[in-house]
């Protein structure tokens, strides 16, 4: 229970009406999820506009409507905050009514099109295995401690995240990293949030659908950099080319890192092997189980990270030396009886699937054979779909083109989209097979001893999505179900 005052006390109010000694029980900005003595706060979505509920949020015991829009008459009993941005004051309500957890905690969020849920997974991680009591929030899971919250979202809603955060504290973590997704950012579902530290990976085309261009896209990813406290820390690529645009407005203390640049933190690939990586890392030798080149970038941002956090430099060396990278990121397998090899990976944008694909080039024996397995996502960025089978073309010797999550389109016309980026010279190469199990099966029947089998575009995931229906579909189980065939 919070009293009203307490958790409008940092919510710029236009107006209020009603009862202002009122107690509230909980929050939801879902009408459905609405309780006796509830607060709802109606947000306006992509899809669907939370002051239209506000009726049915009544009837089920909301006794605090937030609204941007009052409704045109005001129920008796009823206590209504008119705000200029809901979406704004559901995460400051939000982080009054946890009692502001993110300042009791050292919370580090990591941004980006590629790389977030390595960092944030290493992370968590490496901190674990350091001994600290640490918190996760990513695409795969959530994590306090050692116990697992599945996640939905890359970034959850802000009540969400606030209650995460605040059991976070409650179990005794010290600390928390975080993926922030543009979605989040623009969304406004981390304000009220206090950050210690943001990480800023890289950034290339993705999410157009939502964001309608790449400069909003470059923008969202910003605002998290702008609004950063000054007591807080900006760790940059520096060797991305917008790695400085980030940072530019920025009040926290800015510290950049690069493979190519000077920079505060710099790493050097000494060689890259299915072995692992040898790096000169900060002017060590450190070798590590994750391999190529984008992973050298985590291993630098984790372990600015830890620097920037005051861990020992030798005890992290050490501990981020044994850890394995994310589920579903270059998962590597290997079939003894077939000799042949495959790699899942959640590359879905033509840049995640260039540097998964350049990674295996730089690896693969002489003789070695590329077979490619990919598919892009229904109801998403339509353009980057040529893109992809054109990126799958350069770098393989057989492509399968197949359905990834359709969602609600048709997963034949996503294809036929993904092969207009096909070179008539590529033609030979592809396939095209629908059903993605009977194209992971294909491709592991095409392949020969010491070929590489790459699945990409699902990686972590347990489902495949369509019509609004999750089915399950692992493509790590069913590639390895397959790759001892003959």
């Amino acid at each position: 229970m919070k009293g009203l005052k307490d958790i409008l006390s940092n919510t710029p109010i236009m107006e209020l009406h009603g009862n202002e000694d009122i107690q509230i029980k909980g929050l939801a900005v879902d009408s459905r999820k609405v309780q006796q003595g509830y607060a709802f706060i109606a947000t306006k979505g992509t899809q669907v506009d939370g002051h239209s509920f506000i009726g049915k949020a009544i009837q089920l015991g909301a006794q605090l409507i937030v609204c941007e829009v009052l409704p045109d008459t005001l129920v008796n009993n009823i206590t209504y905050c008119k705000v200029e941005d809901s979406k704004e004051s559901l995460g400051l309500i939000a982080s009054a009514f946890f009692d502001y957890p993110s300042k009791n905690i050292k919370l580090v969020g990591v941004t980006g099109t590629n790389g977030k849920t390595t960092t944030a997974t290493l992370l968590y991680r490496l901190f674990t295995s350091m001994g600290y009591k640490t918190g996760l929030i990513s695409t795969i899971e959530n994590k306090i401690g050692t116990a697992t919250i599945s996640a939905t979202h890359t970034t959850p809603d802000a009540i969400s995240l606030n209650e995460l955060l605040n059991e976070m504290i409650d179990s005794g973590c010290d600390y928390a990293f975080m993926e922030v997704s543009s979605h989040a950012i623009d969304q406004r579902r981390i304000a009220g949030v206090m950050f210690t530290g943001a990480i800023f990976t890289n950034i290339t085309h993705d999410h157009l659908d939502y964001h309608k261009n790449f400069q909003n896209y470059i923008y969202a990813k910003k605002k998290f950099f702008d609004d950063l406290p000054k007591s807080a820390f900006a760790l940059t690529n520096l060797d991305d080319r917008r790695g400085n645009v980030m940072v530019q407005n920025t009040k926290a203390r800015i510290y950049p890192y690069a493979l190519k640049r000077t920079a505060a933190f710099k790493a050097k690939i000494i060689e890259n092997s299915l072995a692992g990586l040898q790096l000169d890392l900060d002017g060590a030798e450190f070798h590590g189980r994750l391999i190529g080149e984008f992973n050298a970038y985590n291993y630098l941002a984790v372990y600015a990270t830890a620097m920037l956090l005051d861990m020992d430099r030798f005890e992290v060396m050490t501990a981020l030396s044994s850890l394995q990278t994310a589920e579903g990121r270059f998962d590597y397998l290997y079939a003894s009886e077939s000799g042949k090899i495959g790699i899942v990976d959640y590359a879905h944008t033509p840049d995640a699937l260039e540097k998964v694909l350049t990674t295996i080039d730089q690896l693969k024996q002489k003789n070695t054979q590329v077979l490619t397995v990919v598919g892009c996502g229904g109801d998403r960025d339509r353009a980057k779909r040529p893109i992809m089978a054109d990126m799958a073309c350069t770098y393989s010797n057989r492509v399968i083109l197949t359905s990834d999550n359709p969602r609600s389109e048709s997963p034949d016309s996503i294809i036929e989209e993904m092969e207009k980026g096909i070179k008539i010279t590529d033609r030979t190469k592809v396939l095209s097979i629908t059903d993605r199990k009977q194209a992971i099966k294909t491709a592991c029947a095409l392949a020969n001893s010491g070929d590489i089998i790459l699945v990409a575009g699902k990686g972590h995931e347990k489902y495949q999505e369509t019509n609004g229906v999750k089915h399950p579909f692992d493509d790590k189980a069913i590639l390895n179900e397959f790759l001892n065939m003959n």
